[in-house]
Formats: structure tokens, C-alpha cells, sequence
């Protein structure tokens, strides 16, 4: 008895021996479908059946899942199959059948579908084991062999920006396409191409250029573009339609109706580029679209442009197999508060200085215009530059690509009305008290050593805040800053944002109150009571801290984006009666005879500001350039403030031309 079951025993362990060496096909599926979902290519190669392997070299399989993957831009793989509670015997060919589900996020949408995966038992040398009879329907259901996969794309038509009346500041328009037939000019090319070089103004070189493009070699008769033009430049057009094989046609272009005026504002689109495609791609872009590359074009991009549409297909096929796809989205239509009017005659009173000129609606905190000169036309972004305008352009000293109205500047004396409105919240300021000054020059004791602060003009020994604003008394106001102290004025100041971080909706650079302090440089001080120091601002933010005295003592930041319920963010800076009290000191700047703004005399406006040069000498210097600026609100209908700087003036030279803006636009 005993012996039998001993026997019984030895037989039970030799078959259980047996068993563990037969090879499982649910963990060799299972194994794969992990390498699977982890994308590991090589190792899914090595689970594959011989006769996959036959059918199929690892580095094709290896780059084919890489290419098409990477192509379709994968995201989310998930592969997933049930095991089955029991090991399958495998049939009569040694195969066993599981099924298989895939799933995944692409460009074109999300890709699912089910699939059956066949795996052979292979006896090996060492052990047998089963192997992945793969073929293409893995990677996509609608693939055969043979079959490659294709990716279109479907560009959205790009939103347009109007102004708050409803005018283009960039749109979709229609322009006239001049270009030329080969065929047509064979006889005599070199004097046409001559001909058509001096009329496009475009070099010899680049039409040649143009000409010699293997497909235009290949069929000398197709047409073939040169330049697009606005249709309003009838002589060009004209004059190119006299030329022996010129052909016009109509096309559709992004165009700048306000050209020049408005380039800084509206900015322009270009062609994608190398160092752009990782970041567009991974907003969907297809790598032949445009972007926003400045201004509201960049600002606004992602809305103007929409949602690119995307069809992954089996290339080629008849019928069409479409593995997934996902419409085009066209962009949005933006209107933003700018007023063209305004916009082109603030750029007119720049004519051609450097400098800038910001507009707001001081009740309402609206952008009405920003402006900067020089400039450039946005159009030939996408219509071409005439031969040497860029280098022309890009080498100008003013840099009339780069837009003045958002980088910060020393404020000179339009900095006075906040230092008033601090001392009268903050410090022991009476405006009615009379305060003696002799001379032109102060400076507060030796350990200044011997630096002065200078007033511009001698003036009354006795002043008031009103008269100091009137005559821009520096003195006044470094006694002010010095009177309140680095903490309260520096508070007072960020009170009006002033070296705060400020979101604009036009990307705008922080304006900063100095480089290390103001604490121990009493100096430094002083000076920044009067703008100058290390005080930096922009024009539009400038601009913004003037809505205070405007507005009752509520200071708006800028809107730029007519939205339904949208309204400027509200700081409440100052009380309504210091309000009415610098307000009406700055009307007597532009009003009374005294006032640093009265000349020009422009009848039939009724307005308030503040002018101011800014010196930027360096240190030690005795004299260095100036900037003119001023800033100015209409007192009747409150509807108009504008900030206007230029560069290497004075403020006297630029009054004239804001109060012109003011006498149109009443």
C-alpha cells in the first residue's frame, strides 16, 4: 500500500512538472499589451511570431508605430484585453485567439476600435513559447497591408478685428495677385523680368528666383504669383498689366485697412517657423498656418484663429477610409474699444517723430488709441516687402518695429499731480498754504553736496499748489516727496500701481519707482517727486493714473475688448474733493496765461493736463536729451484723455499737437 502511493506521488509531481513547463499564451498577450500601452516598439518586435518577423524587419516595425504615432500626435493609449479565468487550449495549428480593444487621443479626436490578435505556439530550442502574429489592423482597424496612412488638414478662416465702430483694423480682404505665365515671355524674358523688377520693385534675382522653381520648370504655362497688392494701389496694378505675360487675380489676404497708424496696435500675421512649431503643434496648428506675431494678432492669437480641422485617412483609398476626423473651427470675430478716428489722427500729430500717443475714455476706462512713430505697414508682413524696405526698416535708429506706447519712461513733471494728491491725502499738504521759494535753485543741506534742484523759470517767491502746478516748480514738489518721506510716498505711488505688477490687456512693461530704494538717497527722493530720478512709467499706464482725477478720485484700468457686462477694474486712489482739487489746478495749466500748457490758444475746448520734459542725462552729466510729454482730459464731456510722448522734444512742442486731437474730435 505503501509502495502505491509512493508511486501515485511520483507520477502526480511528473505530470505537475510536465504542465509548468507548457508556455501560457494569456501571459505572453498580457506582456505585450503592457509593452503596448508603454509604446516600448522593440520589445513588442521580440513577442512577434516568426512569420511576423519574416514579414517585417524590427527597424520598419520599430519606425513605423514611432512615424504614425508621433504623426497623429498619440496621447492617452489605452490597449486592454480580458484574461481569460482559464488557459486556452490552443487548435489544431497551435494558435490560440484573443480579443483586444484599443484606444486614443490624436489630432483628429479620439480613435477606438476592437480587434482580435492570433498568437502561435513556436517550439524553441530551450522552450516553446507563443508568438504575436501581428499585421497592421493593430495600429489602425482600416489598415491592410501595404496601406499608408494620410493626414490632412483643414485651415480655419482667421477671425477679424474691428475697431469700436465696426471698422476693419485687420481683416480678410481681397487683394490683386500680379504674376506672370513663362510660357508668355520666353521670346524675351530678360527685359521683361527687368521690366516687372522695377515696376513690382522687386529684384531681378527674386522673380528668377521664382521662375526657377521645379514645378514651374516642368510646366512653363501654369501661372506663377509674384507680389499681391492692396487694390488701391491702381498705378502699380495698372502698370503691370501693360507688362507682356502679366496675369491679375483675385485672392484673399490679411490686410491692415489703418496701415501705418494702427501697426503697433493691430501687429501682424507671418508664416510659422522653425523655432514656433513645437509650441503650435501642441495647440493642434497645423505646420503651414500663420500666427499673430505682434500686437492684437499676437495678443488675441488663439481666439482669431479657431480650432484647426484634421482627418487621418487611409492613403489613397477608393472608396475614402477615414480613421478619424474632427471639423475646423473657424476663429473668432474680436471687436475692441479702439476709435479709428482717433487712432489715425494721433498718429498724424506724431507725423513722423519718434514717439507715442495713448488715448482712453476717462469714465469709462476704454482704450481709445495707441500709437507709436515710426512705423511700418502690417501689409507687407503678408503681402511682401518692397526690395530693401526691411533692411531699411530694421536698421533705422527710432526702431519702427518696436511699439513705444507699453515701454516705460522717465514721466518728468505729468509725475507732479500724483505727488500733490499723495502730500493732500497723506501728508499735512494745505493747497490754499503759501509756501516761500527764492531763486532757482534749492538744495536741502550739505550733505547733498552741492546738488540743486532747478526750477525752470524764476517765478513768485510765494507759491500755492496751484501755482506750482501752473509753473511746474520742481522745488515745490522734491519739498513735497521730502516732506512725506521714502515710505509714504513710495506707498502713495504704488497706490496709483506705480511699480506694481499691472496686467494690461495690451502686454505692457512694469513700471518701476527705483533701482534700490528710496530710503537712503533723500537725492533720489526729492527728484522722483518731480519725475525725474529713477522713476520709469508707460504712456499707457500714465495715462491710466490721470482717469483719477477725471473720474472723482477712481483711477480705471484699461479695457481694450468691447465684451457684454465687461467693466474697467476700479482703484479707489484719492477722495473725491482732492480729486476736484488737482483737477482743477491742472485746468488752470492748459487755461490760465501762467500755465506751462496755454500756448497754442486752441478755441472751443475746454481742457486739463499737465505737461512735462523728461531729461535723461546720466549721472554727472550737466545736459543729455529730453522727452516731451503731455497729458491731457477734455473738463466738459470727460470722454477723451490722451498721453502723448516724444522723444528728444519738449513738452512745448507737443501741446499744439494734442490739443489739435482734442478740437477734431469734440
Amino acid at each position: 500500500m505503501k509502495l502505491k502511493s509512493i508511486i501515485a506521488m511520483g507520477l502526480f509531481l511528473l505530470l505537475l512538472a510536465g504542465c509548468s513547463d507548457q508556455p501560457s499564451a494569456v501571459d505572453a498577450f498580457d506582456t505585450y499589451v503592457k509593452n503596448w500601452n508603454k509604446q516600448e516598439f522593440s520589445s513588442m518586435y521580440e513577442q512577434l511570431s516568426p512569420a511576423s518577423q519574416k514579414s517585417i524587419s524590427e527597424d520598419e516595425f520599430v519606425e513605423r508605430y514611432k512615424s504614425i504615432y508621433g504623426d497623429v500626435e498619440v496621447k492617452d493609449l489605452n490597449v486592454t484585453f480580458k484574461k481569460p479565468e482559464e488557459e486556452p487550449e490552443p487548435n489544431d495549428e497551435g494558435e490560440v485567439t484573443f480579443p483586444f480593444s484599443v484606444s486614443m487621443q490624436t489630432l483628429a479626436g479620439e480613435v477606438s476600435f476592437d480587434n482580435e490578435a492570433t498568437l502561435t505556439l513556436t517550439e524553441g530550442e530551450d522552450a516553446d513559447s507563443f508568438g504575436v502574429n501581428w499585421n497592421p489592423s493593430f495600429i489602425f482597424k482600416e489598415l491592410e497591408e501595404g496601406d499608408e496612412v494620410a493626414i490632412r488638414s483643414a485651415t480655419p478662416v482667421r477671425g477679424e478685428i474691428t475697431d469700436r465702430n465696426g471698422d476693419g483694423l485687420a481683416v480678410n480682404g481681397t487683394v490683386k495677385q500680379i504674376g506672370i505665365v513663362p510660357q508668355a515671355i520666353e521670346s524675351d524674358q530678360e527685359n521683361i523680368v527687368k521690366e516687372l523688377s522695377e515696376t513690382l520693385k522687386l529684384s531681378v534675382e527674386e522673380i528668377e528666383k521664382q521662375l526657377n522653381q521645379g514645378w514651374v520648370q516642368a510646366d512653363p504655362s501654369q501661372f506663377v504669383p509674384l507680389k499681391s497688392v492692396l487694390e488701391s494701389e491702381e498705378e502699380l496694378i495698372d502698370g503691370a498689366r501693360e507688362i507682356t505675360g502679366v496675369q491679375i487675380n483675385d485672392t484673399t489676404k490679411r490686410i491692415y485697412p489703418f496701415g501705418e497708424s494702427a501697426a503697433h496696435l493691430t501687429g501682424y500675421i507671418r508664416q510659422m517657423q522653425k523655432e514656433d512649431l513645437e509650441k503650435y503643434a501642441e495647440k493642434g496648428y497645423s505646420s503651414y498656418e500663420s500666427i499673430g506675431k505682434a500686437g492684437l494678432e499676437q495678443v488675441y492669437e488663439e481666439e482669431l484663429h479657431g480650432v484647426t480641422g484634421w482627418s487621418i485617412e487611409v492613403k489613397g483609398a477608393d472608396p475614402a477610409k477615414v480613421i478619424a476626423s474632427k471639423e475646423k473651427v473657424d476663429g473668432e470675430n474680436i471687436q475692441v474699444t479702439i476709435d479709428g478716428a482717433i487712432q489715425n489722427k494721433l498718429f498724424e500729430e506724431l507725423g513722423k517723430a519718434p514717439g507715442t500717443a495713448v488715448a482712453l475714455h476717462p469714465k469709462t476706462g476704454e482704450t481709445l488709441a495707441l500709437t507709436s512713430s515710426p512705423s511700418y505697414n502690417p501689409n507687407d508682413f503678408t503681402l511682401g516687402f518692397d526690395e530693401g524696405e526691411y533692411a531699411k526698416l530694421a536698421d533705422n535708429e527710432n526702431r519702427p518695429f518696436s511699439a513705444k506706447f507699453n515701454k516705460t519712461y522717465s514721466p518728468g513733471s505729468t509725475i507732479k499731480p500724483l505727488t500733490a494728491s499723495i502730500a493732500l491725502r497723506d501728508g499735512d499738504l494745505d493747497p490754499n498754504a503759501v509756501e516761500k521759494i527764492d531763486g532757482l535753485k534749492w538744495g536741502a543741506d550739505s550733505s547733498w553736496g552741492g546738488y540743486k534742484v532747478t526750477r525752470v523759470k524764476p517765478a513768485d517767491p510765494e507759491v500755492t499748489l496751484e501755482e506750482a502746478l501752473m509753473h511746474s516748480d520742481n522745488i515745490y514738489f522734491a519739498r513735497k516727496a521730502l516732506n512725506l518721506g521714502a515710505e509714504k510716498f513710495q506707498k502713495g505711488l504704488e497706490s496709483f500701481q506705480i511699480g506694481q505688477e499691472v496686467e494690461f490687456p495690451f502686454p505692457t512693461e512694469n513700471s518701476s519707482i527705483s533701482n534700490g530704494g528710496l530710503a537712503e538717497n533723500d537725492i533720489l527722493l526729492a527728484d522722483s517727486g518731480y519725475g525725474q530720478g529713477e522713476l520709469q512709467i508707460s504712456p499707457y499706464q500714465l495715462a491710466m493714473t490721470y482717469t483719477t482725477f477725471a473720474n472723482d478720485g477712481v483711477m480705471l484700468k484699461p479695457t481694450l475688448r468691447v465684451r457684454e457686462g465687461e467693466s474697467a477694474e476700479e482703484y479707489e486712489v484719492i477722495s473725491p474733493e482732492i480729486a476736484s482739487i488737482v483737477s482743477a489746478d491742472l485746468a488752470k495749466v492748459v487755461s490760465d496765461p501762467e500755465g506751462t500748457a496755454y500756448n497754442p490758444v486752441v478755441k472751443g475746448i475746454s481742457l486739463a493736463g499737465k505737461t512735462g520734459t523728461a531729461e535723461l542725462k546720466a549721472a554727472g552729466e550737466e545736459e543729455g536729451p529730453e522727452n516731451g510729454l503731455f497729458v491731457a482730459y477734455n473738463t466738459d464731456k470727460k470722454d477723451l484723455l490722451v498721453a502723448m510722448m516724444v522723444e528728444g522734444a519738449s513738452s512745448h512742442d507737443i501741446t499744439g499737437k494734442v490739443k489739435d486731437v482734442f478740437a477734431e474730435m469734440q
